[in-house]
């Protein structure tokens, strides 16, 4: 295949999964690891992508990946993620889910959990959990943002400072080694710092991919977060710092 034609091909492989690997797009193009190299090297020049050890990623940027896109990228781990999210959950509560493909799998996991009260401003966890008749279901309200789904402004905000939740199941659009959860949305932004302020438990749910990202809104840090499930062990050094935090790192296994 053509440069002309592998590049293009590369940036959207990248797009989707958020990392590209010079061995596995030797084996997808069916050419050498030289020949990746230089055309991972001229995608870097011109800003497309940032090189990385073995590879490359996205670049630093202020939009996110579509929600399609989304939906498709790393499914099994967020299948993982919230069967385990699920499961350290107790009947007999209420419940927080924001906005995410990942929080809409932990909707999905909660059809047999039983006398719940889940409160939303994901439209499609309150479509899903519609199903379960022993939760009751509460839409916040506010903005549609038509591209997921999602419930944002100073509406939702509003309802969500009404309530004092058991636990709050959130996601975010990156995180930094640091261990600072990102957004693309300042909107969203709000929205989310205000869950976690309303919230007794605070659960983040995030795979693996979120660290290969960067988003340039600012919604807090692990060290609000009273636990963090994700789908493979962190960087030594924020471990620690999750020690040091109280924020409890379970990585989930099938």
């Amino acid at each position: 295949m053509a440069q002309t034609f592998r590049q293009p091909e590369i940036i959207e492989i990248a797009r989707r999964a958020g990392k590209v690997t010079v061995e596995g797009l030797a084996d997808h193009f069916g050419v050498t690891h030289q020949t990746i190299r230089r055309d991972l090297a001229e995608l870097a020049d011109t800003g497309k992508l940032e090189r990385v050890h073995g590879g490359a990623i996205l670049p630093s940027g202020i939009t996110n990946i579509g929600y399609e896109d989304r939906r498709a990228l790393n499914q099994t781990a967020k299948v993982d993620i919230a069967r385990a999210c699920s499961a350290l959950l107790p009947n007999d509560c209420s419940i927080f889910l924001n906005i995410g493909t990942t929080t809409e799998k932990v909707a999905a996991a909660l059809l047999n959990h039983r006398n719940i009260m889940v409160v939303t401003n994901n439209m499609n966890v309150a479509t899903t959990l519609a199903a379960n008749p022993e939760a009751q279901v509460i839409v916040t309200g506010g903005t549609l943002r038509r591209s997921d789904g999602g419930l944002i402004g100073n509406l939702t905000t509003d309802t969500i400072r009404q309530f004092k939740f058991d636990h709050a199941i959130v996601g975010c659009s990156a995180m930094d080694s640091e261990g600072d959860l990102l957004d693309f949305d300042i909107s969203e932004v709000g929205v989310s710092q205000t869950i976690i302020r309303q919230s007794r438990h605070v659960t983040l749910v995030a795979d693996h991919t979120k660290f290969l990202r960067h988003a340039p809104a600012r919604i807090g840090s692990l060290a609000e977060v009273d636990r963090f499930i994700t789908d493979c062990q962190i960087d030594p050094k924020l471990a620690e710092a999750c020690k040091s935090w109280g924020t409890e790192v379970v990585v989930a296994v099938r």
